[in-house]
C-alpha cells in the first residue's frame, strides 16, 4: 500500500490566489444610546420684516362732535346733545341720546370744552353711566371765557360717557350763538383693554 502525503503538511510554499468578491453586507447593529447634547451655536441673524397684519383686527374708537345751541339750565338735569358731527368713527356716539357708547373695552381720553355765558354759572358734569366723575365750573362773572375739562376713563363694553347741565338751582348757562360752534365735546381710544 501507499500512503498519500497531505499536501498541506508538504514544505512547499504555493503562491496565493487572487482575492475573491465582495461577500453581501450584514445586518444593521442596535442603535447606540443618544450622545449629550451640544453647546448652543452662534445667535443667527435678525429675520426680514413680515407681511402687515390685518388691518380689521385692530381696535379703534374716536369721536369729536359740537353744539351750536346755547343751553340754560331748567328745574331738572340735562343731557348735552350735539347737532354738530366732526368725526364719529363707526357711530359710536349717538348724535340723538348725546351718549357715547363703548364698544371697546379700554382706556380712553375725553376733553369737553364750553363758553360761558357772562352774569351767569356754568354747571356741567362729565358723566360715566350715572356717575358724575368730573365737573366743569364757572362763577357768574362780567366776561365770558372759554373753559375746559379733560380726563381719562377706564371703560367696559356698553359703558356710557355723556355731559349733563346741572339743574336750576342757581341760574346756570352754557353760551352760543348759532352760528359758531362754541362747545366740543371729544374722546378717544388710549388703549384696549384686549392689548393686556
Amino acid at each position: 500500500a501507499v500512503l498519500k502525503q497531505n499536501p498541506l503538511q508538504n514544505n512547499v510554499t504555493l503562491p496565493k490566489g487572487a482575492s475573491g468578491q465582495r461577500g453581501p453586507y450584514g445586518k444593521s447593529g442596535k442603535s447606540g444610546q443618544s450622545g449629550p447634547r451640544g453647546p448652543n451655536g452662534i445667535k443667527g441673524t435678525k429675520g426680514s420684516i413680515g407681511t402687515p397684519g390685518d388691518p380689521c383686527k385692530a381696535q379703534y374708537a374716536a369721536f369729536s362732535v359740537g353744539r351750536k345751541k346755547a343751553i340754560h339750565s331748567n328745574d331738572y338735569y340735562q343731557t348735552l346733545v350735539f347737532d354738530t358731527e366732526l368725526v364719529n368713527l363707526y357711530g359710536h356716539f349717538n348724535m340723538f341720546t348725546g351718549k357715547f357708547y363703548c364698544y371697546v373695552p379700554g382706556i380712553y381720553y375725553f376733553s369737553l370744552n364750553v363758553h360761558t355765558w357772562n352774569q351767569k354759572e356754568t354747571y356741567v358734569h362729565v358723566m360715566h353711566n350715572e356717575r358724575e366723575v368730573v365737573i366743569l365750573y364757572a362763577q357768574s362773572s362780567d366776561r365770558s371765557i372759554m373753559q375746559s375739562q379733560g380726563l381719562m376713563l377706564e371703560l367696559e363694553r356698553e359703558d356710557q360717557v355723556w355731559v349733563r347741565l346741572f339743574k336750576g338751582e342757581r341760574e346756570n348757562a352754557i353760551f352760543s350763538d348759532d352760528f359758531d360752534t362754541y362747545i366740543t365735546f371729544n374722546g378717544h381710544l388710549i388703549k384696549p383693554k384686549s392689548e393686556g
